[in-house]
C-alpha cells in the first residue's frame, strides 16, 4: 500500500516538473509587433500626360477667348502653295536642209582614208598592174564590194589613159564623177511620208538589235518636226527593256506624242493602234519602232511581218526604212537581204558612219537591195541624222 503511495506522488511530481519547463520555454519566444491600424503608402510621382507641362505649373495670367483677336469673316488666310514643277520645254531641232554638209567635217575625219589613198595611189607617175591591184584592195578594204570595185577600176583605167598628164585637180574631179556613178546622183532619196490621197503617212523601222534602231526613230520624228511636221510614234518594240520609255523620252523632246502598250505584249496591236490614233489626232505622220529582230530567227521575222499586215489594214505602209550598222561592212549585207524578203524595204538608214566604218558600204549595200540610202547617221547628237546627199558625202570622201 505504501508502495502504491509513493508511485502516485512521484508520478504528480514529474507532471509538475515538465509543465514548468514547457510554460518557460514559450514565454522565451519573441512576438511580432501588432500591425498598425492604418499602414502608410507612398503613392508613386504622376506621369504626365499628352499635353501637360514638363514642369510644374506655375501661376500665369490667361486670356478668355472674348479677350482673343481671331481673323474676321472677310479675312483671308494665306495658304502657301507648294512649288510648281516645270515641264521639260519641246525643244526646237535643227533645220534638216544642208544638215550633211553642215555635218561634212565629222564626215570627213573617218572617212578621208578613202580618198587619200586612191588620190595618192593614182597620182603616181606610172600606174601599173602592181599599182591597181593596190586601188582594187582599197576599194574593196573599204566595203565597196567586189562588182562595183571591178566596174570602178575599170572605168578609171579607161579615163586614165585617155587623160595621159594628171594633175592632182584633174584627178580629184575624175574620182569624184567615178565615184557619183556608182552610188547614184538620180535616185529619189526622199522619204515617203506624204500620201496624196490620206493621213497620214506611215513609216516602220526595222533592224537588227544594236544597230541603232530606236534612236534612229526618235532621230527621224525631230527631222520631220524640224521641216514642220507632226508626229504620233508607235513604240512596237514591246521586247527590250525600256525600249518604250526611251522612244517616249525622244517624242517628248520635240513634242510628238507616243503610243505603247504593255511590256512584253503583242507588237502588231501596239502599231495598229498608233495608226489609229495617228488618224484621230489628225497628225502627218507616224513612226512605227519595231522589235531589234535576229535576221537568223524565222519565227520572229515571221512575226515582223504580221505587224506589216495588221498595219495595213489601216493603210498601205508608204516607207520601210531598214537601220544597219555602218561599222559591220559585208555582215550588213546579210542581214539587209534577209530583211527585204520579209517586209519589202524601201529605204535604208545607215547609222554609225562617223566612227570606223568606211564609205563605201553605202555603195555595197544599194548594189545588193536595188534600194537607195535614205538617211545616214554621223554621231551620238540628237541632230545627228542627216538626208544622205552624195555629193556632199563624196566630197567629204575625197577631200578638199
Amino acid at each position: 500500500m505504501e508502495t502504491v503511495i509513493l508511485a502516485v506522488v512521484i508520478a504528480v511530481v514529474v507532471l509538475a516538473a515538465l509543465g514548468g519547463l514547457i510554460v518557460g520555454s514559450r514565454r522565451q519566444k519573441t512576438l511580432p509587433p501588432p500591425p498598425p491600424s492604418t499602414p502608410d503608402i507612398t503613392a508613386p510621382p504622376a506621369e504626365p500626360h499628352v499635353g501637360d507641362e514638363a514642369e510644374t505649373p506655375r501661376d500665369e495670367p490667361r486670356r478668355s477667348i472674348e479677350e482673343v483677336d481671331l481673323p474676321g469673316a472677310g479675312a483671308t488666310v494665306a495658304v502657301e502653295e507648294p512649288p510648281a514643277v516645270e515641264a521639260p520645254g519641246i525643244e526646237i531641232p535643227e533645220p534638216t536642209a544642208g544638215r550633211l554638209v553642215r555635218l561634212r567635217a565629222r564626215l570627213s575625219r573617218s572617212q578621208n582614208a578613202l580618198g587619200k589613198g586612191l588620190l595618192t595611189l593614182l597620182s603616181r607617175e606610172h600606174l601599173d598592174e602592181d599599182t591597181w591591184e593596190e586601188i582594187e584592195d582599197t576599194l574593196l578594204t573599204a566595203d565597196v564590194g567586189v562588182q562595183p570595185t571591178q566596174e570602178l577600176v575599170e572605168r578609171l583605167r579607161e579615163r586614165v589613159k585617155v587623160l595621159g598628164t594628171r594633175t592632182p585637180e584633174e584627178l580629184r574631179t575624175l574620182l569624184r564623177e567615178e565615184l557619183l556613178k556608182l552610188i547614184g546622183t538620180d535616185v529619189d532619196r526622199t522619204v515617203r511620208t506624204e500620201p496624196e490621197d490620206r493621213k497620214p503617212g506611215i513609216v516602220m523601222v526595222v533592224g537588227v538589235n544594236g544597230t541603232g534602231k530606236t534612236t534612229t526613230t526618235g532621230k527621224l520624228a525631230r527631222v520631220l518636226v524640224a521641216d514642220g511636221r507632226t508626229v504620233v510614234l508607235g513604240a512596237a518594240d514591246t521586247f527590250r527593256a525600256a525600249a518604250a520609255d526611251q522612244l517616249q523620252t525622244w517624242g517628248e523632246r520635240v513634242g510628238a506624242h507616243t503610243v505603247r502598250g504593255p511590256e512584253e505584249g503583242d507588237p502588231a496591236s501596239v502599231a495598229f493602234d498608233a495608226v489609229k490614233e495617228g488618224k484621230e489626232l489628225g497628225v502627218d505622220v507616224v513612226l512605227i519602232d519595231t522589235a531589234g529582230r535576229l535576221h537568223t530567227k524565222t519565227g520572229l521575222m515571221d512575226e515582223l511581218g504580221k505587224v506589216k499586215r495588221v498595219v495595213e489594214k489601216h493603210a498601205p505602209l508608204d516607207e520601210v526604212l531598214l537601220v544597219l550598222d555602218a561599222t559591220t561592212g559585208q555582215n550588213g549585207l546579210v542581214q539587209a537581204r534577209v530583211f527585204s524578203e520579209v517586209v519589202d524595204i524601201s529605204g535604208i538608214v545607215l547609222t554609225k558612219l562617223d566612227g570606223t566604218a568606211k564609205g563605201g558600204i553605202v555603195i555595197a549595200v544599194q548594189r545588193e537591195l536595188g534600194v537607195p540610202v535614205k538617211l545616214i547617221g554621223l554621231g551620238e547628237g540628237a541632230d545627228d541624222l542627216a538626208p544622205f546627199d552624195p555629193e556632199a558625202f563624196v566630197d567629204a570622201l575625197i577631200g578638199d
